[in-house]
């Protein structure tokens, strides 16, 4: 009898490499892939091939990466408190300058928060938690994965299976969530706000499931925290409001935020003191150095001035005018992610190729990252970009894709 389990039912890594490999190579090849880059200037970089290039495909969506107050909050903690950080699991013992951005944190996004050395750690301590059932009074929900959810998340299947059963769900597609909601006696939903790949979580459905059936939510809003929503509270929390027991946000504090590692917004203080004890990787004994916090508290001051709400527009102005020119599938969306569709990963990479030499640094994204046969150049719009270098980057990957049959010129009545 072969007595053998069943493998690969959520990760195969032989053969996403077997598939991806030779697109990773041919990205490395042409100069893409592998970089070592030194600061130039503002959002300017400069290679190791001596190739100096605007950075297009950066996450610090409001340019708050090169903020004086930010870098010199940075600085300014360290001579203040006199170590990078305290060696030990921060459910013992933490430095108050910790406790203090923590209590910042909640108060800026009004839920009971913790700090974590990133997004990853994050979903890596809380998921297997809430699989288990602790936080859900001891019923292990059903676990049901957005197909399109981050590989941060994605990555943790095996392990929350080992608690309760796990489902992938279609994209976006509520009416198959509700199916396992009607037919399950609790349901954990894990999904993306704003989508690495671009598009929206529909939020509006989400939350009347939730309503309906109490289902539980765990969102990583990582790509739209500080840049959208009143003081930065990013497109999740600026629809759902409040958060309840039955909801946990997780965002990253590196990308528009301006900051280092990772946070999660609890509405329960109770979940936050049993992830606190047992959430392991999201409180193993590395939590933030003070570099990370004097810069995240510097951050926070920000987020409460005029400044953010500039800043915002700014995003949003470079939005409009990128969408003016270039119709992508994320057309219209308020968020600063925008998909480049070229086909096939060779002309993806050609393209990012050409584009590198030509002084813009943007990413080539191929399967495993989107599906096969939907490779695309992957561009992120800045606040701190400028007219003419937005104008510029268009007109040459317009010209470059339009010389290898592929239209992306946007048509007025699309964006109207």
């Amino acid at each position: 009898m072969n007595s053998a389990p069943n493998k690969n039912h959520f990760i195969n890594y032989k053969k996403v490499i077997s598939v991806a490999n030779a697109d990773w190579q041919d990205a490395e090849a042409r100069r893409i892939s592998g970089l070592n880059v030194e600061v130039s200037g503002r959002n300017y970089l400069t290679d190791q091939y001596e190739r100096s290039f605007h950075h297009f495909c950066t996450t610090s969506y409001l340019g708050l990466d090169y903020h004086p107050a930010i870098l010199n909050g940075a600085i300014d903690a360290i001579r203040e408190t006199g170590t990078l950080r305290v060696a030990n699991s921060k459910n013992r013992c933490k430095l108050a300058i910790l406790d203090q951005y923590e209590q910042e944190l909640s108060t800026l996004f009004e839920a009971d928060c913790l700090s974590t050395l990133s997004c990853s750690s994050a979903s890596s301590g809380i998921l297997p938690l809430l699989a288990s059932g602790v936080l859900t009074d001891n019923t292990p929900p059903v676990m049901v994965f957005d197909k399109f959810s981050h590989y941060s998340m994605n990555h943790l299947k095996p392990s929350c299976a080992d608690e309760t059963e796990v489902i992938t769900a279609p994209h976006n597609d509520m009416n198959y969530l509700e199916d396992v909601c009607k037919q399950k006696r609790k349901v954990a939903y894990v999904a993306d706000g704003v989508y690495s790949m671009g598009g929206l979580a529909d939020i509006e459905n989400i939350l009347y499931l939730r309503e309906k059936y109490g289902m539980f939510l765990y969102l990583d809003d990582s790509h739209s925290l500080s840049a959208l929503g009143k003081k930065g509270q990013g497109y999740i929390r600026s629809k759902m409001g409040p958060l309840d027991e039955n909801s946990i946000v997780v965002a990253s504090l590196a990308k528009s935020f301006g900051g280092s590692g990772g946070l999660v917004m609890f509405g329960n203080h109770t979940h936050q003191k049993l992830v606190h004890r047992y959430g392991g990787p999201s409180n193993w004994s590395q939590s933030l150095n003070v570099a990370a916090i004097g810069a995240g508290l510097a951050s926070i001051k920000i987020h409460h001035t005029q400044e953010l709400v500039d800043l915002q527009q700014k995003l949003q102005d470079n939005i409009r005018q990128f969408d003016a020119t270039i119709q992508t599938e994320q057309s219209g969306s308020p968020t600063s992610i925008r998909l480049i569709r070229c086909g096939e990963a060779s002309l993806a990479n050609q393209a990012a190729a050409y584009l590198a030499d030509n002084g813009f640094f943007t990413s080539a994204v191929f399967f495993p990252v989107v599906p096969q046969g939907k490779a695309a150049i992957r561009v992120t719009l800045r606040a701190d970009m400028h007219s003419e270098v937005i104008a510029q980057f268009c007109a040459l990957i317009t010209g470059f894709l339009q010389s290898h049959g592929v239209d992306i010129a946007a048509e007025e009545l699309s964006l109207a």
